[in-house]
Parts: structure tokens; C-alpha cells; sequence
């Protein structure tokens, strides 16, 4: 993949690597653009992110008086490749 400028700022896009491919991102956030074949890739993983992203319950502990409140969990993706982005 050739290096792309961006075509609303005229900023070189900057190439990241993406689990198997790679894009081109706007330093400036103003788009990623990827070839054909890549989209079908992210597509994949993408797939597969939510295939595996089911709900994965623990046990629950056993309740003692010294116990402290348990941290607040984090706010789980809504997406695979929202996670790519944060």
C-alpha cells in the first residue's frame, strides 16, 4: 500500500498495522481508508471478535463480613474494531 494523503487536509496518511493488514489513517482523524482485500479481513476478525465476546460469568464468591465492594467493571467494546481506535 502506497503512502495516501488525506483529501480533506492534505496530511500524509500515517500506515498502522491491524492485526494481518494495515491502513491509512488521518493523523488529523479525519479518515482510514484500506484496500478491498483488507476490508474483507477486518470483516473476519471482526466476526470472530463477537463469536468469542459472549458472556463469560465467574463464580460468586462467598459473602464475609471484611469483604470491600468489588471495582466497577469496564465498559466492554461494542465492537472489535472499536477497540483498534482507543
Amino acid at each position: 500500500m502506497d503512502a495516501l494523503t488525506c483529501p480533506r487536509c492534505d496530511s500524509e496518511m500515517e500506515i498502522r498495522t491491524l492485526g494481518t493488514g494495515r491502513v491509512s489513517q488521518c493523523p488529523q482523524g479525519h479518515g482510514v481508508f484500506l484496500e478491498r482485500a483488507e476490508l474483507g479481513n477486518l470483516i473476519e476478525a471482526e466476526t470472530d471478535w463477537h463469536r468469542n465476546a459472549g458472556q463469560h460469568t465467574a463464580p460468586l464468591p462467598r459473602i464475609t463480613p471484611d469483604m470491600t465492594a468489588p471495582p466497577a467493571p469496564k465498559k466492554p467494546a461494542r465492537a472489535w474494531v472499536e477497540t483498534l481506535f482507543r
